[in-house]
């Protein structure tokens, strides 16, 4: 869930930095912790741990988590996928994009459901899926991706959060952008709209191929909870 107050300056977002709230002319608002990568870091992992066995076959889970009351109470979904042996790594991009959209979906369904949308607006809040995304790109080709996202300083970001409301009063359930025109530019029509996404970020194809036996479901909607975490 995303606040006033999670806005920083660009300059502010380092490799490390793992909160923070920025806006992007061609983005649009971009949540740093969505961004991180580091789930897509950890499920290549595990791909490339499955691709050294010799069982033939082996299991890989991706999951997205939430937790409230100081983690007291957690929840999540999750996908569980059995990949066959032999994926170049085009196809290892491929699958952990697949396995990352479907359950980024699916999270956001879940944070969207009247249980949660007490405590959070983050159900489909407009900025999320987008972060996802980009956060699959910073994990797969490591680049300084904030050099070309055409960036605003902090007081624009803080006008445009000012004059439009709460990026969490915008619902965006796909991975394209929602641009919000500059308060200030008379030209504009003052409308939050779809953008499109830039090349960098359109190169890998989601993993499609679910009738050749190479790449099975095993659970397509798997639900994570848990009470007392630390």
């Amino acid at each position: 869930m995303s606040k006033r107050d999670d806005i920083i300056e660009p300059s502010e977002w380092t490799l490390d930095r793992k909160t923070g709230l920025v806006y992007s002319e061609i983005l649009g608002w971009i949540d740093i912790g969505h961004a991180q990568g580091s789930d897509i870091k950890n499920l290549l992992l595990d791909i490339k741990r499955g691709e050294s066995s010799r069982d033939g076959y082996y299991d890989v889970t991706y999951s997205q988590k939430m937790f409230v009351y100081h983690r007291q109470f957690g929840t999540g979904k999750f996908v569980k996928w059995r990949i066959k042996q032999g994926l170049s790594t085009c196809e290892k991009n491929s699958v952990a994009l697949a396995m990352m959209m479907m359950t980024a979906r699916l999270f956001e369904r879940l944070q969207s459901n009247w249980c949660f949308s007490w405590y959070t607006d983050s159900g489909f809040s407009g900025e999320d899926l987008t972060s996802d995304l980009l956060g699959f790109y910073r994990a797969i080709l490591p680049s300084d991706y904030p050099s070309r996202l055409s960036l605003v300083s902090k007081e624009r970001a803080l006008s445009r959060w000012d004059f439009y409301g709460p990026i969490g009063n915008y619902k965006n359930k796909g991975f394209l952008p929602l641009l919000f025109p500059d308060p200030q530019d008379n030209c504009a029509v003052h409308k939050p709209y779809k953008g499109r996404l830039p090349s960098f970020m359109t190169w890998v194809q989601p993993w499609s191929d679910f009738t050749s036996g190479r790449v099975e479901i095993i659970t397509g909607d798997g639900g994570y909870y848990s009470f007392l975490s630390r």
